[in-house]
Order: structure tokens, then sequence, then C-alpha cells
């Protein structure tokens, strides 16, 4: 399949893949069909995370150039992918290896801002750092010469406003939360008045690709997550009712499932870390149906998809959507997989439930 290459004008008018996971049906149709197919007293649940200006300009010492593509921001701690010098926008697989500092290494970002190594690996292309300096001239650095994480399929710079969705918030993420791109406030507005809830949580949305077949097979990350009171009674009360809850994204399925372990059995308000990895030996304990984009086989996002559905009712709809003319990637259109019942907390083992952490 073919990705998109820029945003397009009208999300509402994407296409949208509906796949039951049960019967292996697929059903193609538009978001702005999205508020007829869900029920009321359903739930809705967004990634409200803003996207950072993720890549970074930097170099060591002596002057020899670095791209940062920030992972993560628990400040002064940054955890982030070091590409070596080479194109902004060329394939990240054929940039070269960046220089391997090792632990106590200095870097110099834009904006005057130093940062020393205090974790290395994969050669140095992930590095922990911590900055030297306050928070404030960390933050202006950013802001002032950071720009959006973007591939090689995308036409042309990306400027922060493409990245952003409507309901944006905290800058959490590194890069979009992309499956609530196309939601537009019409949309919420739609499903309000079809009785469907709408609930917001933030999640550190992380990096999708690093150049590195290594190092991809590590992701995800782990992520943060916060929940906030209003967001777990309305998944409480959703839950209590017998309606779905629907997850607007990979990254919101990995905060609620890594949420209600935490709580055995309850989503609770409050923050946490993303460890779980889902793949289709995991037991969904919440989440029943995720709007997600169109992901290859063979992806993390992908694999997620398998705790929602067959590999055969996924295999089904990539092929559908490819006849269809589908585009791939965050600027791509949308699936939403309904999946079979969830398994109840009490049948999954406490060996199943510290089987879905990754180390």
């Amino acid at each position: 399949m073919t990705p998109a290459r820029w945003p397009r004008p009208s999300a509402e008018a994407e296409q949208l893949m509906v796949v039951d996971a049960t019967s292996g049906a697929v059903q193609v149709t538009t978001l702005a069909s999205l508020a007829d197919i869900l029920s009321p007293g359903d739930l809705f649940v967004v990634n409200d995370a803003a996207t950072l200006p993720g890549l970074l300009p930097a170099k060591t010492v002596d002057g020899r150039a670095i791209e940062l593509r920030i992972a993560r921001i628990d400040f002064p701690r940054i955890r982030a992918i070091a590409l070596g010098d080479g194109p902004t926008f060329a394939p990240t697989e054929s940039r070269g290896a960046p220089p391997d500092l090792g632990r106590g290494g200095i870097l110099e970002i834009a904006g005057g801002v130093r940062a020393e190594v205090v974790g290395s690996a994969h050669g140095g292309r992930l590095l922990d750092l911590d900055v030297r300096g306050d928070a404030a001239g960390f933050w202006r650095a950013v802001y002032a010469y950071g720009r959006p994480i973007q591939y090689s399929y995308v036409e042309r710079p990306l400027s922060l406003y493409h990245v952003q969705t409507a309901f944006a918030s905290r800058p959490w993420a590194a890069e979009m939360p992309s499956a609530g791109r196309p939601i537009t406030w019409r949309a919420l507005g739609a499903l309000r008045k079809k009785g469907v809830g709408i609930a917001r949580v933030t999640h550190g949305a992380g990096l999708s690709s690093t150049g590195s077949d290594a190092l991809d097979a590590c992701l995800p990350f782990v992520e943060k997550y916060e929940i906030g009171t209003e967001a777990a009674k309305a998944i409480a009360d959703t839950r209590r009712l017998g309606g779905r809850i629907v997850a607007a994204g990979t990254t919101v399925v990995r905060a609620l499932e890594s949420a209600v372990r935490a709580g055995d059995g309850e989503v609770l308000a409050g923050r946490g870390d993303a460890a779980l990895v889902l793949d289709d030996k995991t037991p969904r304990l919440v989440v029943d149906v995720v709007l997600t984009g169109i992901h290859e086989a063979g992806t993390s996002h992908h694999r997620l998809l398998s705790a929602f559905a067959p590999s055969s009712a996924l295999d089904g709809a990539l092929a559908a959507a490819e006849a269809h003319g589908f585009l791939l990637h965050e600027f791509g259109d949308s699936m939403l997989v309904v999946a079979s019942p969830r398994v109840p907390l009490r049948d999954v083992t406490a060996r199943e439930r510290s089987a879905t952490i990754a180390a």
C-alpha cells in the first residue's frame, strides 16, 4: 500500500475500514460515519497529548553533528534516538551511525543547551541524557530549534500545526497520536449527540522507527501516561453499565490496559508507565474496540491489533484496504477493530498478567 504523503483537506472524508473480529467481516465507509457505528453507552477515549518538536540538531564538543529524536522527556532526563550526519528527510535506515559517546560524553544541543550522556546502547543510537541547566532554557531551545519528527515518505517539511490533534494539550508525545488526527470537534459532537461518552487520557506516544532493525525490535519503549479522575470514573461507569470502551489509538490501549493491571482490575486515576506490549497472547481486560491507522504486518502497531482480532481477520482487512486504495501511516486512512468479548479478569492468571509486561 501507498503511504499518505501529506495531510488531506477533509479528515471526515477519509476512508474507514470496520473489522468485526468475530466474523471477519469488513465494511468500507468514511470517518464521518463513526457515530453511526458506535452505540449509545459506549465510551470513546482519546489521547490528548500534544506533539513535541522532537527533532533537534546537536553536536559533540569536538563538532561532530548528531540528530536527536526525542522519545521521552522527564526533565532533566531525556531518552532519545541519535542519528549520524545526513539529510534530515532521508530514510532513517540510510542515515549513518552517530558517534558512540559513551557514558559521561557531552552533547551541545541547539540553543546552547548542554546534556551529559548517562546511558548509551545500540552503538550510541539509544541515549539517556541529563540536561545541564534549567527547564525553562531547555524548553525554549526545543520550541525555537526543534521540528516535528517526520519520515521520508512525507513530501515536504511539516509544521508543528500539522502534527497536532484537535484536542492536544500537554506536550508529551514524541510523535503524533495519529489515530486521533482525523477526529474533529464535529465528529466528537456527533458522538455526544448519539449518546457516546467522551473521555481523555494523556499518553506520551513514542517513536515508530529508529533506523536500526535491532532497536526497532525493542519498540514500543516504556511510555508515561496519566489518567484523570473524570476519565477513571467514566470508564468505571461504562463498564458497570455494559458499554464498550473504544480506544482512539494504540497509545490509549497501552495506557488503559497497563492501568487496569496496575489497579488489579480497575482503571484508577493517576500516573504510570505503560510497559505492556500487547500481542495475540495478551488478554484484553478493558478495551473492546480500537480506532487506529492502517499498519503493515510486522509493525509493533499491527502486533498490538492481534490482541483484538485473529490474524485471518487482520490479513483480510489489509487485503481489502489495499483493494480500496487505503493510505498508510499517520496521515493515512483508518481502521476500527471491533474485538471479540474480553477475557474476564478472574480468568487471567497471575502468570499471564506478568508475562505481558516488557522488561
